[in-house]
């Protein structure tokens, strides 16, 4: 299986994300995918510096894929969204419908991302009729969800023309709102948040009065309070026919994480796969999103 790695979902300074992206590409990584997905207020890199970074990851002999905003509300948004379907050199990574038409309307392929929800075999019959040939499975959906979509997809002749990715490793988005969830907990309207994003490299956590980890606010994406790990059911998918699974940045050494998932698709025992139980995985067995599921569930895939 491939592995990716997702755009960065928080709020990171320009030469941040320069140094980032500059790391990983040196890294065992497949598809790295890059934007703003989440925010248009984020403006640390233009479109064109974006599009720049884009190149340079391809160069390095990895897939660059530019992701679009999940969101849109606003004339501009929609001109920053043309000129990334415009961009004559890397797919696209459509995060509401809008994208999608847009690279349907050129004739040209995308990913369906997380802002795209796909349920059903039906859906994804629809959507790769428009030219989509990659999708991300929704991450509040069941292991045996997955496994029933891609047998119908099967059954239906074109299981195999389309990519199936699932987000193994990070925050999970769970939500976006016109609201922006950081603004309001700095009692900060939207339209004078001052930033305040930047202030938390990765998101803000909103914790119970018992002080367990509930959720991530990320401006107006409500994300996992933990991070999930997927990674030892990598065998488990490969047997249903997953082809990529999907890493999300995180403030965590990312060089870590991406050795750690290479190492352990290379059929090498990692102490990251043996500390996975640390980590959430509940949605993946049809249970709470939150919940650390000790034993392998038995699917009938």
């Amino acid at each position: 299986m491939k592995i990716s790695l997702g755009c960065v979902p928080f709020y990171w300074p320009a030469d941040t994300l320069k140094t980032f992206y500059q790391d990983i590409s040196s890294l065992p990584v497949d598809i790295v995918y890059l934007g703003e997905s989440v925010c248009s207020k984020r403006r640390e890199l233009s479109t064109a510096e974006w599009i720049e970074l884009g190149q340079e990851i391809a160069r390095s002999g990895k897939q660059a894929v530019l992701s679009s905003l999940a969101l849109i509300e606003a004339r501009s948004e929609l001109t920053t969204l043309k000129r990334l379907c415009d961009n004559g050199e890397m797919m696209v990574e459509a995060n509401d419908m809008a994208a999608a038409e847009m690279m349907h309307e050129r004739g040209l392929p995308f990913v369906a991302g997380n802002g795209i929800n796909i349920y059903n075999a039906s859906t994804l019959r629809v959507l790769h009729r428009q030219g989509m040939v990659r999708w991300l499975f929704p991450v509040e959906l069941s292991a045996q969800c997955l496994a029933d979509i891609l047998r119908d997809a099967q059954d239906m002749g074109f299981a195999n023309q389309v990519e199936t990715e699932v987000l193994s490793y990070g925050h999970l988005g769970l939500a976006y709102s016109a609201r922006c969830f950081t603004a309001r907990a700095h009692l900060l309207p939207k339209d004078r948040c001052k930033f305040i994003c930047k202030d938390y490299p990765e998101g803000l956590p909103l914790t119970t009065q018992e002080d367990q980890e509930l959720f991530t606010l990320n401006g107006i994406q409500v994300m996992s309070g933990e991070i999930c790990n997927l990674l030892p059911e990598a065998q488990a998918m490969h047997d249903m026919g997953v082809d990529i699974m999907r890493i999300t940045p995180t403030t965590m050494d990312m060089a870590d994480v991406i050795n750690g998932f290479r190492d352990a698709l290379d059929g090498k025992t990692t102490a990251m796969k043996q500390a996975a139980n640390a980590f959430s995985n509940g949605y993946w067995y049809g249970k709470p999103g939150m919940d650390h599921v000790q034993t392998p569930a038995s699917l009938d895939v």
